[in-house]
């Protein structure tokens, strides 16, 4: 089974010579996921992956493909996989929050901070769904050949948990206890403590205690494995990955 490379673990990834945050939690957490797992879950493994007739209007795709980094039959495997996932628990078309987490964790009813962020990020318009456009534009941010500035403002929004332009202590702290929790693994308090205050300590230059969009760019620049993970090499051409998704397609490039 082809997998793909974690979203997650590029958000908290760095070097194996850093002491911070990100080298400290990425053994912890990813010894146990992968979102080879994850991606795969998300999209494939809870369903059947039988030819789906339903095809988005021609000329959204071709919208979508002028305005994201995916070819039209990209984009025509893109919403196979939407169909699934969207209509897994409600048969309307649209990803909702359970199926989202059906998918990722298969479990609908997990509370998982990580799951809840991704899902709040592709739910561009807050409606508490995931549209097909939304879907494949923030699938898009993922692309390999995605600007780097896209990847490196949705890996701070993810940790931006109150939306307030900012990446405060507590928010991280709290990013730091999900990543244990869903791990299941412990540190003691100390330990939580001194892995985000190293963090802050290096991300936060300006030394306000909270790290603005200029920080995190400079920190990114300076490891940018921070977003490596961010680029799923199999989206960039996801009809190879997954070829039964194009037989007898009515898009034409």
């Amino acid at each position: 089974m082809l997998e793909f490379r974690s979203i997650f673990v590029a958000l908290i990834n760095k070097s194996h010579q850093t002491s911070s945050f990100h080298s400290s939690i990425i053994k912890l957490y990813f010894k146990k996921h992968q979102l080879g797992i994850c991606i795969m879950r998300a999209f494939l493994s809870c369903f059947s992956l039988k030819k789906n007739k339903q095809n988005p209007q021609y000329q959204e795709a071709i919208i979508l493909a002028s305005e994201t980094s995916f070819t039209i039959n990209e984009i025509k495997a893109l919403y196979d996989l939407f169909k699934k996932l969207s209509n897994c628990i409600y048969d309307d078309s649209l990803i909702h929050k359970e199926e989202f987490h059906l998918a990722l964790l298969r479990n609908s009813h997990k509370q998982n901070l990580f799951a809840d962020r991704v899902f709040d990020l592709f739910d561009v318009k807050g409606n508490g769904v995931i549209e097909f456009e939304e879907f494949v534009r923030s699938l898009s941010i993922f692309h390999p050949n995605a600007p780097k500035e896209d990847k490196i403002t949705f890996a701070f929004r993810l940790y931006d948990l109150r939306q307030t332009g900012y990446i405060e202590h507590e928010e991280l702290k709290e990013m730091v206890l999900a990543i244990l929790t869903e791990s299941e693994l412990t540190l003691s308090d100390e330990e939580v403590e001194s892995i985000v205050n190293k963090t802050m300590m290096e991300a936060d230059s300006k030394g306000d205690g909270k790290i603005d969009q200029e920080e995190w760019k400079e920190l990114v620049e300076k490891n940018p494995a921070l977003i490596k993970n961010m680029t799923l090499p199999y989206l960039k051409d996801i009809t190879l990955a997954f070829p039964s998704f194009i037989l007898n397609t009515d898009f034409e490039e």
